[in-house]
């Protein structure tokens, strides 16, 4: 598959290009505590939605789930994990994770990150009805996703920030808001057991810090200062973010399948 130009690309890729390990919007932290929340253990079956470069996978597979199976649409993303990724216990499969390609009540934990926010309402509901599908009756679902605080944001504020979002990032993102996101989970049947949020803060130094590591940081600084293009893509992204920093936020929703 051919590489879009950095102009063209989503910005989940242009920031992979220039070596960001983590591109979930809560960051490091935000994940991990994604996963203690999950409780993950030797008896679990796991099923991770979109690993991308499989960060988080490297976490979960360090509390030796019995099984773990990623889903990713990115044959390069399969490529590379397979390579990274070498164990019986461990299988990554291309294909589309609303469709339904593992058999019902396999897991007893599925999560995804950053991915549900990429999609139109529709298909949310179509991938948590998958995530339900495939989980046994009291099994626990995690997102980690892009939310809006929507508390004295009118309508056109809401859809002038969600423009702005799309036009700097190059993908047709649908945060919702925090209750939003409780609601759809709910629709289809899922039970809210625990809610974390925290500060969108993905391209502000400290956060940058945290979560690549000095050296990394240094790598990823170095690349945006020699690429004319790069750096004006960021930078729009940078803007757009703190802009609306007050009602962007990284949001962990874990759910529990009752029946």
């Amino acid at each position: 598959m051919a590489q879009k130009s950095i102009e063209k690309a989503e910005s989940y890729d242009l920031l992979s290009r220039i070596g960001k390990k983590v591109l979930r919007p809560g960051g490091k932290k935000l994940s991990l505590q994604m996963l203690r929340l999950l409780d993950i253990s030797e008896a679990d079956t796991v099923i991770e939605f979109a690993p991308g470069i499989g960060l988080t996978a490297t976490y979960t597979l360090q509390k030796h789930p019995k099984q773990y199976i990623g889903l990713d649409k990115d044959a390069r993303n399969i490529k590379n994990l397979r390579q990274k990724f070498n164990s019986p216990q461990v299988s990554f499969l291309l294909t589309d994770v609303a469709k339904p390609v593992l058999p019902s009540n396999y897991a007893s934990k599925v999560y995804g990150e950053a991915m549900l926010t990429m999609y139109a309402d529709h298909k949310k509901l179509e991938i948590i009805a998958e995530a339900k599908r495939i989980l046994q009756t009291g099994g626990l679902y995690a997102i980690h996703e892009l939310a809006i605080e929507k508390q004295n944001l009118s309508d056109k504020a809401l859809a002038a920030l969600n423009k702005e979002l799309a036009q700097v990032s190059h993908v047709n993102a649908r945060p919702l808001g925090i209750t939003e996101w409780q609601q759809l989970l709910q629709q289809e049947g899922f039970k809210i057991v625990a809610l974390q949020t925290s500060e969108m803060l993905l391209l502000e130094p400290k956060r940058l810090l945290a979560d690549e590591g000095l050296l990394n940081l240094i790598k990823i600084f170095f690349r945006i200062i020699c690429n004319q293009q790069i750096r004006k893509r960021v930078i729009a992204l940078k803007k757009a973010f703190r802009k609306h920093r007050k009602h962007l936020k990284a949001l962990v929703i874990i759910a529990q399948k009752l029946d």
